[in-house]
């Protein structure tokens, strides 16, 4: 199979995907109720007033825990195809095992530098 015929399979997926997507939002804005109201027209349709103000301070620490959550996540998603692949390489493949493992090693070592910074600067502790 050529590269063309490869792009080209990928542009009819694409096509015949945004077609079907606008087919069922077509349908949908055909079948559905309309009956706006009132009371369906306010900020809830719990049918509870707001009260007070909507806005709170929050404290930054959960924001930097899910940061460093995500960051750790991506490494873990990372590390199992690279975990899979190392095993399959060897003198005769483009990339040597060598280069594979220096390339992750070099990418776990960044990592836990960010991670020793965060350590360092206080971030971790939980008052």
């Amino acid at each position: 199979m050529s590269n063309f015929e490869q792009w080209g399979t990928l542009a009819i997926f694409v096509i015949v995907g945004c077609l079907l997507y606008a087919v069922i939002m077509t349908v949908n804005r055909i079948m559905r109720p309309s009956v706006p109201s009132p009371q369906k027209l306010t900020t809830y349709e719990c049918g509870v007033e707001a009260l007070g103000v909507g806005w709170a301070q929050t404290n930054i620490r959960y924001y930097i825990f899910a940061f460093l959550f995500v960051i750790f996540d991506v490494e873990a998603i990372f590390l199992f195809p690279w975990a899979v692949i190392i095993g399959d390489l060897d003198a005769t493949t483009r990339i040597s095992p060598v280069f594979a493992l220096v390339a992750m090693f070099l990418f776990i070592g960044t990592l836990l530098e960010g991670l020793a910074y965060a350590w360092k600067k206080g971030v971790l502790t939980w008052d």
